[in-house]
């Protein structure tokens, strides 16, 4: 009896453990649910002081160690020529299967945290009145470390993440700032190389960080696992991880369509875009770009595949540093113009740029071929896609300089041909000089006037495109 008892007694306890286990397992499933819960509601690619620079594909929009060691991990090229990405003959998709934590280590100090002081503009009243507000906000995302020339250590990231900037600071794996520059940007690609001078890093600096390693995204496989390393929420680089939910993806964005991308669910945040995306051999085989927001939705982020980076970066880390350029020597195109966005362009059938609806008297422009209708859509070898991305560029272009443009002109076929034109910036007129000192002063005391009504420029594109 007494062993029965006994028997018995083993088996409650038995029964207890596994009760117990059951439970333990429900928190933990518990607390997984409500960290993807957390994952799926923050969406966008950048966050900045009020969410101002996120860049969410929103329900509305969607498709559906030592200083040698540290020279040789810098590998580079001379200035001016292009850097080659920093690739591994290991590409095959599940070759290596290390730990996310070993991956981690080794990639980490390839990933750097951008801030970008932006400036914004926005219609509206405040205390101060009505007309336009403007202002700067601070704004972050991620980089990768690609290269380095002679003089510069060269980072890509997205064009989102760095456009509309007054100054763009760089913060490393050591917790260390650099201030840097753009060096180059490509809007329809949302990529950009932005460079850092190596005299503003310690010794201490450049033997910490090294060049990322990157691999070929062609070997992906759907279901293969991946790991996401960026600036999450300005708060830091952290790590997500996750699989390749699909490949070749189109998805709409608030500045159009972007095609043939990555979709993972690896978590992408608001501070990601621009960040690393890995396989599980530690190489780069996506630069993270945006992420599905909607409270419905988990698990939707996207990234921009290496193999279709690799050129654009390529020819982006060639360009010429710039520094912006003070309002009395900048270059001056001397048009008067009018974005033509992706609803704009399937409505009347043009191609998305910058459409010119007037050339100046006194402008070179006309002079250079450029013609009244054209749509530039590259400048300086940079894919431009709005005013914005332009006056951008000119900010950081002197009078005097030679650039090139790539415009749309309508033939009498009714078809659109590319024409390329080397224009020659003027010196802004008087008058656009005095426009220019006088919105400074408007926008220090916190208002701007209202300039140019929409309406008006909207009937003047509208006339011009129907003469065509």
């Amino acid at each position: 009896m007494e062993d029965m008892e006994e028997r018995e007694e083993r088996r409650e306890d038995k029964r207890e453990l596994r009760r117990e286990g059951r439970g333990r397992k429900g928190q933990v499933a518990g607390l997984l649910a409500s960290a993807l819960v957390f994952g799926t509601v923050a969406g966008g690619a950048m966050v900045g002081v009020n969410v101002l620079a996120g860049r969410g594909i929103s329900r509305e929009t969607a498709a559906e160690s030592s200083a040698s060691q540290a020279d040789t991990l810098l590998k580079g090229a001379e200035k001016g020529s292009s850097i080659p990405l920093n690739k591994s003959e290991k590409t095959e998709s599940g070759e290596s299967a290390e730990s996310v934590s070993s991956i981690v280590k080794s990639a980490m100090p390839s990933v750097v945290s951008i801030t970008n002081m932006m400036q914004y503009k926005q219609n509206g009243y405040s205390i101060f009145g009505g007309g336009e507000q403007s202002g700067e906000t601070a704004a972050s995302g991620s980089g990768v470390i690609i290269g380095k020339n002679d003089t510069e250590l060269l980072v890509v990231t997205n064009h989102h993440v760095v456009e509309n900037s007054s100054s763009l600071s760089v913060q490393f794996v050591d917790g260390k700032s650099a201030d840097a520059e753009i060096k180059g940007e490509d809007s329809s690609a949302d990529l950009a190389v932005i460079a850092i001078k190596l005299s503003d890093l310690s010794k201490e600096t450049l033997e910490k960080i090294k060049v990322a390693e990157f691999g070929d995204s062609d070997s992906l496989q759907v279901g293969d696992q991946v790991v996401a390393i960026g600036n999450a929420l300005g708060y830091g680089q952290s790590v997500t991880t996750g699989i390749v939910s699909a490949k070749d993806r189109e998805i709409e964005t608030e500045n159009g369509t972007e095609s043939g991308l990555i979709q993972t669910d690896a978590a992408i945040n608001p501070g990601n875009s621009g960040g690393a995306l890995l396989n599980m051999s530690g190489q780069v085989i996506g630069i993270n770009v945006a992420k599905y927001s909607d409270t419905k939705v988990e698990g939707m982020g996207y990234s921009i595949p290496s193999k279709k980076a690799e050129n654009i970066v390529n020819e982006l880390s060639t360009k010429t540093t710039r520094s912006k350029v003070s309002q009395e020597d900048r270059g001056y195109l001397g048009i008067q113009a009018k974005t033509v966005d992706s609803q704009t362009a399937n409505a009347y059938g043009m191609p998305e740029g910058i459409y010119v609806y007037k050339i100046t008297e006194e402008s070179k422009a006309a002079d250079a071929g450029l013609q009244e209708k054209d749509i530039i859509t590259s400048f300086d070898g940079q894919s431009v896609e709005s005013l914005d991305d332009l006056s951008s560029l000119l900010a950081r272009y002197k009078a005097g300089e030679s650039v090139k443009l790539t415009v749309q002109r309508l033939s009498g076929n009714g078809k659109y041909e590319e024409k390329e034109l080397t224009i020659t910036l003027s010196a802004a007129p008087k008058s656009e000089k005095q426009k220019s000192s006088a919105r400074q002063k408007e926008e220090q005391q916190g208002q701007s006037a209202q300039r140019d009504s929409e309406d008006e420029i909207l009937q003047e594109f509208r006339k011009y495109f129907e003469r065509g």
